[in-house]
């Protein structure tokens, strides 16, 4: 796939944007690319995306993100917090039954990789 839509509706290519210490970002892309970073600007949303991304077979059922012990929030607090994700392109899901299965959008990540990149 060479091109995906983002967020906020702004079409990015699979090399949206130079790293930010080689390139300006200009307003669409930077709009984009914020809303991603700032649905990361939580820590549970963080935490979620983490257990997501490194989940054994691409994808993680929403019953093991919301069974006992895994989060000190409610099952409503994590739905929340998975639709945030949901939004800013960083996650995508499909039901099966009764679940939900959640998988990471590994261009989105590899596009917010490719922006830090070399920044220091």
């Amino acid at each position: 796939m060479s091109n995906q839509s983002s967020a906020a509706g702004v079409l990015l290519d699979a090399a949206c944007c130079a790293p930010i210490a080689e390139e300006s970002l200009d307003a669409e892309h930077a709009s984009a690319m914020a809303r991603m970073f700032k649905a990361l600007g939580d820590p549970v949303r963080l935490r979620l995306l983490s257990r997501i991304a490194c989940a054994s077979g691409g994808e993680i059922c929403v019953c093991d993100l919301t069974g006992e012990g895994q989060f000190e929030v409610s099952g409503s607090t994590i739905s929340h917090h998975l639709k945030v994700l949901r939004e800013a392109g960083l996650i995508d899901g499909n039901r099966r039954g009764t679940w939900i299965y959640y998988r990471p959008r590994s261009e989105t990540l590899r596009q917010l990789a490719t922006l830090l990149g070399d920044a220091c």
